[in-house]
């Protein structure tokens, strides 16, 4: 018995290959690049100071810092507006305010520049009241506004969770002291929420500045543009730019993680005696500005995508262009979609269960190593992995003809810009597995691997589903992996939407677009909208 129990103690050695089989895999395209930087043939330390990346890192710098702080403020806010006052329709708004997370902000970015840019839906509602021009939608102005309004999300929802869990018996007894709900604010519910602001504000810098998609459309010269442009005529220029852009990331990561070790869990979940701040002749403003940002990041894209599918459907039936697309095309692309998404959530769930269960079970440096290179993928842009991919296709004859135009790299490249999603919930689903069942079934006499298929295993099946659930999401609205690794004529539905709008075609990327939305739209509400409508009403 004793024997059992100290081998209890000894992961096996299968996990702990595998476990460090997973760690090398996703360490690989990171340290491939910093190792490409130092060994080609251009001089790094000049590329790196020079002003072909120096100005492409000023921009991303300065787009990124923007949209951090409209994100602060705007999420903030909007968390604080839906929990602790008493604004009308606060469920409703809950849900709208979260829903921008279906849009890729490609989407979003392409729809804003036909709704509202001179020639779109604004501009020609706007002339009928004597207004001739609307503001162009463009650069560095126009990709602010489009990832400030579909990332302010990840502000909202943390900073919403925790707004809701805060105690309100010391905001009661300040208010009975005498200091109004802004000084109550300031003071009190704002510092104790300071470290999810800090997470989310950060969360956001890290997107703003791995976007590709927006920035694209929006023809800003961010890195990941920049890197796109340069990966095949000029790869010493880009090997550069994509060094910087890692440090960048990666910096940017380890100020996440300690925001998130500093922030503060405890506190109790909100008493029903808590204030709900009388919002008086500010109801009707505020409750107008609500409802202007879900017109602005809800609204705005979804008529546009419609407007643009229903002209293009009036257009061939009343025999002018016919659409290039045809319901068998969108039904194939988005099988694609749902395909290759499905896989690499699979994937990513299996290798990073091993170690996970060695974080979880056993005291095993390789586990510690693997989930510390796991949740570092997350500082990978898709553009820097998809890079790695295409220089490392291209470095030997065997190379090319064994990864070059296959499933299997498009896949791994996905893994890896993923692996940390899977993580940290696949973690969770393997520390909730009783310990007391695992020691009965020991006592019993079940082997490790029987213990593991029939007790353990359909225990953590809800979260691994939930984990594997966050990289379908993820996996569907990925672009820059997508262009750069599908094999020919393997489309997804956001390389197809992103390539028939460059070409104009828009009416055929509306109704692509649509598919894309509803499918994130049903990965959004089972994973995000419902459990945080669970943790604001506990």
């Amino acid at each position: 018995m004793n024997h059992d129990v100290g081998e209890e103690r000894v992961a096996p050695l299968s996990l702990r290959a595998a476990a460090l089989l997973t760690t090398v895999l996703l360490a690989g395209p990171g340290v491939y690049l910093i190792i490409r930087n130092f060994t080609d043939d251009a001089d790094p330390a000049g590329l790196l100071f020079s002003e072909r990346t120096l100005a492409p890192l000023w921009r991303t710098l300065q787009l990124a810092t923007l949209v951090s702080v409209s994100t602060a403020i705007l999420g903030t806010g909007l968390a604080w507006l839906t929990t602790r006052t008493d604004l009308p329709f606060k469920r409703l708004f809950r849900v709208l305010l979260i829903l921008p997370l279906v849009y890729p902000t490609f989407i979003g970015a392409a729809a804003l520049v036909r709704t509202l840019n001179p020639g779109g839906l604004v501009n020609d509602a706007l002339s009928g009241l004597g207004v001739d021009r609307t503001p162009t939608i463009s650069g560095l102005g126009g990709s602010w506004l489009v990832l400030t309004l579909f990332t302010y999300p990840y502000v909202y929802l943390p900073v919403a969770a925790r707004f809701a869990r805060l105690p309100g018996s010391i905001e009661q007894s300040a208010r009975l002291l005498g200091n109004s709900a802004t000084d109550v604010f300031r003071r009190i519910i704002l510092p104790q929420a300071f470290g999810s602001i800090a997470a989310g504000t950060l969360l956001v810098f890290l997107y703003a500045i791995s976007d590709f998609g927006a920035v694209s459309i929006l023809r800003y010269d961010t890195l990941t543009r920049a890197i796109e442009s340069n990966q095949l005529a000029n790869r010493p220029v880009a090997l550069a730019l994509s060094l910087l852009l890692l440090i960048l990331a990666a910096l940017v990561v380890m100020a996440e993680r300690m925001a998130q070790r500093r922030r503060r869990t405890g506190g109790s979940p909100r008493s029903d005696s808590a204030p709900n701040v009388a919002l008086g002749r500010w109801k009707l403003p505020l409750t107008a500005g609500v409802g202007f940002v879900v017109l602005n990041a809800l609204g705005a894209p979804l008529a546009a995508l419609l407007e643009w599918s229903i002209r293009g459907l009036e257009r061939s039936r009343n025999n002018g262009r016919s659409l290039t697309v045809d319901a068998n095309e969108i039904a194939e692309v988005t099988w694609n979609t749902l395909r290759v998404s499905t896989i690499t959530a699979i994937v990513a769930v299996a290798i990073v269960l091993p170690i996970a269960l060695l974080v979880g079970r056993y005291r095993s440096r390789i586990g510690v190593v693997g989930h510390a290179v796991a949740i570092s993928t997350f500082a990978l842009p898709g553009i820097l992995i998809a890079l790695a991919a295409t220089f490392f296709i291209s470095t030997s004859d065997w190379t090319f003809e064994t990864f070059h135009n296959t499933m299997g790299i498009l896949i791994f490249s996905y893994v890896v810009r993923f692996a940390a999603l899977a993580m940290g919930t696949t973690l969770l689903a393997v520390q909730l597995v009783p310990s007391g069942i695992r020691d009965a079934s020991q006592t019993l006499g079940a082997s490790r691997w029987r213990r593991f298929l029939t007790i353990e295993l359909p225990l953590m099946t809800p979260g691994l589903l939930a984990a594997g659930g966050l990289v379908l999401l993820s996996t569907m609205k990925e672009l820059p992996i997508s262009l750069l690794l599908s094999p020919f004529e393997f489309e997804t539905l956001a390389t197809r939407i992103f390539s028939t709008f460059n070409e104009s075609f828009v009416a055929e990327a509306g109704l692509m677009a649509l598919a894309l939305v509803l499918l994130s739209f049903v990965a959004t509400w089972a994973l995000v909208i419902r459990p945080s409508e669970r943790a604001v009403r506990r």
